[in-house]
């Protein structure tokens, strides 16, 4: 069998592919076809936001300031002492029904923290587990919400599961496997500020610690922006599944994280949500925006091309 030249072994082999012999097609661009493209797609964008702003104006939204920084405010106590669990309570009334539907693995090796958890690496000659400074710093209020009838409190249940991504509960934390949770953190610390370690997280459910903690998912998901939201719970269960009736409400918050020292502000917001998610009126003007432009320029194309396929006649 006879070898082929050296100068040929290194060849694409002949194909339409390989040789860049495919057929290909070349859209010629007309006014007779970008013009009526550019009030398709206007329309179909106004449509979109408009559907989108209408459905974000009819979330509603109870938003309560409870940083503690004005004198009158509720939490004013427990912003100005260093005591731990100070509870304070904020009243408010819901003048509508929300009905609408509800708010919809970690290293192995974590016995060894790398640089990257610096300056939260280690606490008393021992490896901080989880490490970092996000971590450390993990939101530690509490909330428990009250319907005010005939001046009895009923609890509104919340439920805490199903609060973190997807993604981050299956695949990217996991608690070490071997032995009990307690026994898999030992000969490490809690982070500083924390009260617990992180195997006794929750003490009502003990499928909740660990690395898969909910709260814990949900703080590790790093915000973007300075002004951010976390969600806390959902309200999904018992008489109160179809929504927060009308009515007067009392809310007692266990004031633990210091927010004064860096001139933060805390918020409560208790909103509902609609098949496009919370309240976000931005996207729906944001359609609504690119939709208008689109039909500018199609009138503006329409008009040139007017002007110059058709030029008037000189008398």
């Amino acid at each position: 069998m006879k070898a082929e030249p050296a100068s040929t072994e290194n060849r694409p082999d002949n194909t339409a592919f390989t040789q860049q012999r495919l057929p290909a097609w070349q859209p010629m661009l007309s006014a007779g076809i970008v013009i009526p493209g550019f009030i398709v797609i206007g329309l179909a964008f106004i449509g979109i936001g408009v559907a989108l702003f209408v459905t974000s104006q009819s979330i509603q939204v109870l938003e309560r300031d409870y940083t503690g920084v004005e004198r009158d405010s509720p939490c004013f106590k427990c912003s100005s002492t260093e005591t731990k669990n100070c509870v304070c309570t904020i009243n408010f009334s819901s003048p509508n029904s929300s009905r609408a539907r509800q708010l919809s693995g970690v290293l192995a090796n974590f016995k060894t923290p790398d640089d990257s958890c610096s300056p939260y690496e280690f606490s008393q000659n021992k490896p901080i587990a989880p490490c970092g400074s996000i971590a450390n710093s993990m939101f530690n209020d509490s909330f428990k919400l009250y319907q005010v009838v005939n001046r009895s409190r009923n609890l509104v249940p919340f439920d805490g599961k199903g609060i973190a991504w997807w993604t981050d509960y299956n695949i990217k934390f996991r608690n070490p496997s071997n032995g009990t949770l307690r026994e898999s953190f030992a000969g490490t610390v809690k982070p500083p500020n924390w009260d617990r370690p992180a195997y006794e997280l929750d003490t009502e459910d003990p499928s909740n610690n660990g690395f898969q903690n909910q709260d814990f998912l949900v703080w590790m998901r790093a915000a973007a922006l300075p002004d951010f939201r976390k969600l806390y719970r959902r309200i999904t269960d018992g008489d109160y599944a179809n929504g927060l009736p009308a009515g007067n409400y009392s809310l007692d918050i266990t004031y633990n994280y210091p927010v004064l020292d860096f001139e933060g502000r805390k918020k409560i917001i208790i909103s509902n949500v609609s098949w496009m998610g919370g309240k976000n009126r931005f996207l729906g003007i944001a359609y609504l925006v690119i939709g208008s432009l689109c039909l500018v320029m199609s009138m503006v194309m329409l008009i040139v091309y007017a002007k110059f396929k058709f030029p008037e006649e000189e008398p």
